[in-house]
């Protein structure tokens, strides 16, 4: 995400840094070049200009020009102002005191609005509750079946109605389905068109006004940057929304849409997906999406998706098998696995401060993480808990068994011995840090 901003916005701070002292025209050069990266970033141009104001205003004043690392400065004040550019703290979705909560998903055809609710109720699962999804999408061909598809994949149940072809009855006869039901969330797939239009417009205020949702969000689309700020800013002004998730955040690199929305619809953006697969939809936090733009890393969320793969339990078993020196293959093969369940190893290093940058133009091959696991795989219990007992006919037969080499064998085994010895660092030695217990391995 924001990598052609991110690139260039490094640049310009790289130049301030290495000045001494600031001058007023140092500072006004710098924020010609922020100007420029962010209308190339596809920001809308009011947006950039009142954020350019604001930034000049606070970077030329005395405490900043004469203070021992006005560079630091300046980059302080850039990353205030993008939080807020960003909407200034996180917006929860809204809970219905008197269940259920109902979610009405809005939006144009293409912009992931099906899966994204798929993806929301599977958010809403993990974190306890009793989510449905309603197929209200009447128009798209195969629009019905592939939500209950996507319902069966993640065990969220479907409502649906083959008797009519009115949304809004699908959308009414569905809220007294859920509290027979006991479900404490309804999420609404509507339909969507390839453009607004008024016979749109009209059924959805029509689903709007029969069920009165608890929030009504937009799905859109990021990598259409200004045509997403348009189309939220039509739908606000049309239905009336109460947010924004924004798809495809992954594949954009420049960001304007997320840059944009909040100041030109008064919206917030509470979710964006950050991938195809159904558990790659985060909230979006201002803060931490500034920190990604300026390079800071993104250790809170890296921090969450941890948390979310790894148990207390969990990580107090590896803590002691790592305090023992007792982490085997068995253990390693594991941890591999959760690693992979937090997603692609690319977008987590990124989250680490400094390491995305250097790591930018290197492509992580995920298929090693496959290979590495058929070795262990391949092993007999005995071998995964004493890797010392594996000898030169031990090794072809693993390799055999695996698919791979004599020389992937062998390399597995001195990389695991390098773990082992790296993991000693963690035993809470003195002048040692102690192992976080959320970090899997």
């Amino acid at each position: 995400m924001f990598d052609a901003l991110s690139d260039r916005l490094e640049e310009v701070f790289r130049k301030l840094k290495g000045k001494g002292y600031l001058k007023e025209e140092d500072v006004d050069v710098a924020l010609r070049e922020i100007r420029l990266a962010l209308l190339e970033a596809d920001v809308h141009f009011r947006v950039v200009k009142g954020f350019i104001s604001r930034v000049k205003e606070k970077a030329i004043g005395r405490e900043v020009l004469k203070s021992l690392t006005p560079g630091q400065q300046v980059v302080k004040i850039v990353h205030e102002e993008l939080i807020e550019l960003l909407g200034g703290s996180a917006e929860k979705i809204h809970l219905s005191p008197n269940p259920p909560t109902v979610i009405m998903m809005v939006g144009l055809h293409g912009s992931g609005k099906t899966t994204t609710a798929a993806k929301l109720a599977y958010y809403f699962n993990r974190q306890g509750r009793r989510p449905a999804l309603v197929a209200a999408d009447l128009q798209r061909p195969a629009a019905v079946e592939q939500l209950i598809t996507l319902g069966a994949q993640i065990n969220i149940p479907v409502f649906t109605k083959k008797d009519t072809k009115d949304p809004v009855v699908v959308s009414k006869e569905a809220i007294s389905w859920s509290r027979e039901n006991a479900r404490d969330i309804l999420i609404l797939d509507t339909a969507g068109r390839l453009h607004i239009d008024e016979s749109l417009m009209e059924q959805l205020k029509n689903i709007k006004q029969a069920v009165s949702p608890t929030e009504t969000l937009l799905v859109a689309d990021a990598m259409t940057g200004q045509d997403a700020v348009n189309i939220a800013k039509s739908f606000n002004e049309e239905i009336g929304i109460d947010g924004v998730i924004l798809t495809k955040m992954d594949g954009d690199a420049r960001g304007g849409a997320a840059l944009s929305i909040r100041s030109v619809t008064g919206k917030p953006i509470k979710f964006m997906g950050v991938g195809e697969k159904i558990d790659m939809l985060e909230p979006f936090h201002p803060d931490r999406v500034a920190s990604r733009i300026l390079g800071m890393g993104d250790v809170l969320s890296l921090i969450e998706k941890a948390q979310q793969t790894v148990t207390e339990t969990e990580a107090e078993k590896l803590q002691k098998k790592i305090l023992e020196e007792s982490f085997d293959l068995e253990d390693l093969r594991e941890q591999l696995r959760k690693i992979r369940s937090m997603g692609p190893l690319e977008n987590l290093l990124s989250m680490i401060p400094g390491i995305g940058k250097q790591l930018k133009n290197i492509k992580v091959d995920e298929r090693e993480f496959k290979r590495i696991e058929a070795i262990i795989n391949s092993m007999t219990p005995k071998e995964r808990k004493y890797p010392h007992i594996i000898n030169g006919s031990r090794k072809k037969r693993i390799a055999r068994g695996s698919g791979t080499s004599v020389a992937d064998v062998n390399r597995l085994l001195k990389q695991y011995k390098e773990m082992k010895r790296m993991l000693k660092m963690f035993k809470g030695g003195k002048g040692m840090p102690r192992l976080p217990r959320f970090i899997p391995f």
